[in-house]
């Protein structure tokens, strides 16, 4: 359940930035430009990470990241290790360590390969045996050839982090208010003048497009093409279970981490369930290199969301009711036979899972692009607006420092990070667009 927020109801007439989305890049953003002094109101439709960033698995980690994103991790979990301090909230964030498990030498090799890769960024993963394996994970009841292991990456709660950093952006000065839709951007001399909300207009400065999976539809009346498309991820937690293991793994067809309650949140890992939607002919030779990539994992259906995103409009009036109001929050209905081979899985490689007991299961919708790197960016088309969306699942462990990375773009602030890698403009400029396997 996600932790709930006192937030504002009165809609101020002006701000120097707005936000719109409250996922965890809207609300670090927000948090950043507040700790600034900076002017700034978070709008969010529904609720405080109602969405996929309280449905994440909650995992923070460098391991196994396309070297692009490597340093926007790298600078998150430094802030991450600081951040229950600095908001003076519980994020249930700790340095537990990942392991991806390897049942056969390819497996390792294809680990080596990708320490080769990221070999320059210091990353502190490793490859161990057996021995050190069953140090780490204890029990396992099949044979496995060794592991990837990173000490340093670790685990947080989303349910409780996100809203932990909202009600420490209103302390700072900012001003959030849930259950108010964003319907658009008015602009005056080519530049913007206001957003349009459901509860009026707010006149600003620059606005921070971190709408997750909603941010292509805000984008088309804009003039703005974001190429970008929704895979559903189910996942499950389970109660309290003594005596597991503290690291977080993934195996063949489970991965799971440990929670601050005891239990754990589980999923398959190997299963990508993708529903086919206009966008999906629309954007199909785009995506061509990604699809193929993970066509092992990639389990494309036709289901009633065609229908709807086939009927849901392209544009519409700013005085009138906007997609936004009628879907306040995506709640995807969870694949439960995805979810019991996960937990077949686990208990099969585990006997020390095999009494757990599920406590419940949830699905979430997850923002993905060509290349599975987000776009953290200026818009050339419309100066003002900028952009952080196409996390691609990534976005809960890297969302302290794409926040902040966002928030440095729209106040012109020097990055310690290069945004080159994540410019929206890499797909429209001939660019190579490389999705990199093995993340």
């Amino acid at each position: 359940m996600i932790d709930r927020v006192t937030t504002d109801e009165v809609l101020p007439r002006s701000t120097d930035v707005v936000v719109i989305g409250a996922g965890i890049i809207g609300v670090a953003a927000a948090l950043t430009l507040a700790e600034r002094g900076i002017a700034v109101v978070l709008i969010e439709k529904g609720v405080i990470a109602g969405e996929q960033s309280s449905r994440n698995w909650g995992w923070c980690r460098q391991q196994g990241r396309d070297p692009r994103e490597l340093p926007l991790i790298i600078e998150s979990l430094r802030l991450w290790r600081g951040l229950n301090q600095r908001i003076e909230g519980e994020t249930g964030f700790r340095q537990c360590g990942v392991v991806y498990l390897s049942r056969t030498a390819a497996d390792l090799a294809a680990h080596e390969a990708w320490l080769d890769l990221v070999n320059t960024y210091g990353v502190d993963s490793r490859l161990v045996g057996r021995r050190e394996l069953d140090q780490l994970l204890p029990g396992s009841a099949v044979p496995n050839a060794g592991a990837l292991f990173t000490p340093s990456d670790g685990r947080a709660e989303p349910a409780l982090a996100v809203p932990a950093m909202a009600k420490a952006a209103r302390r700072c000065g900012a001003i959030v208010l849930e259950n108010t839709a964003a319907r658009g951007i008015e602009t005056r001399a080519g530049s913007i003048c206001n957003v349009v909300t459901e509860k009026g207009r707010i006149d600003c400065n620059a606005v921070l497009l971190a709408g997750g999976v909603w941010s292509r539809l805000f984008c088309q009346p804009l003039g703005i093409d974001v190429p970008q498309l929704k895979v559903v991820s189910s996942v499950l937690r389970t109660q309290p279970l003594p005596g597991g293991p503290e690291v977080s793994a993934s195996g063949h067809g489970f991965a799971f981490r440990k929670r601050l309650d005891g239990g754990y949140t589980v999923a398959h890992g190997g299963v990508i369930n993708y529903d086919l939607v206009p966008d999906s002919l629309r954007l199909w030779s785009r995506f061509l290199p990604l699809a193929w990539m993970a066509r092992h994992e990639l389990r494309p259906r036709f289901s009633s969301r065609f229908g709807a995103e086939w009927r849901q409009p392209k544009s519409w009036s700013l005085d009138e009711l906007s997609p936004f109001e009628e879907i306040r929050i995506l709640d995807p209905a969870p694949l439960p036979g995805v979810l019991k081979t996960a937990v077949r899985n686990l208990k099969s490689a585990y006997p020390a899972f095999r009494g757990l007991q599920v406590a419940e299961e949830w699905a979430g919708m997850i923002d993905v692009t060509p290349d599975a790197v987000p776009v953290i960016s200026s818009t050339s088309k419309l100066p003002g607006l900028f952009l952080a969306t196409g996390f691609s699942g990534h976005g809960f462990g890297v969302g302290p420092a794409a926040g902040q990375l966002a928030a440095d773009l729209v106040t012109a602030e020097p990055t310690a990070i290069d945004i080159q890698p994540f410019a929206l403009s890499r797909f429209f400029d001939g660019s190579k667009i490389c999705p990199v396997a093995g993340i």
